[in-house]
């Protein structure tokens, strides 16, 4: 399937450091919950995902993400996901986080 390159500037996809991260025993797969600041613009968001194989919630602490933010937001048990951070998964299926290879402002706009 192709898309015309319109749809794909409506996928608004920005950069943002993640503040704060903590376990989500609630949630139905181990998953992480996630605080990411996206800049004067937009804000704090907070989001989930399904990242517990490689990563370690205070591991996450200063680490640059990509994220979908202009989603709705989803409710995922008690805690509501404003944003959908982007990774890939690996030779097992379990994912990877995208980031920039370099510090780039929060609420950076990927072009």
């Amino acid at each position: 399937m192709t898309i015309d390159f319109d749809d794909f500037l409506k996928v608004d996809i920005r950069a943002g450091t993640i503040v704060r991260a903590a376990p989500f025993p609630e949630a139905r797969k181990p998953a992480i919950k996630m605080w990411i600041d996206f800049g004067a613009d937009l804000g704090e968001r907070q989001s989930s995902a399904q990242i517990t194989e490689h990563y370690e919630p205070e591991g996450l602490i200063g680490r640059q993400v990509v994220a979908v933010v202009n989603f709705p937001p989803r409710q995922i048990g008690k805690f509501m996901s404003e944003v959908l951070v982007l990774g890939f998964g690996d030779d097992t299926g379990e994912i990877r986080l995208v980031g920039p290879d370099a510090s780039v402002p929060n609420g950076a706009r990927l072009n």
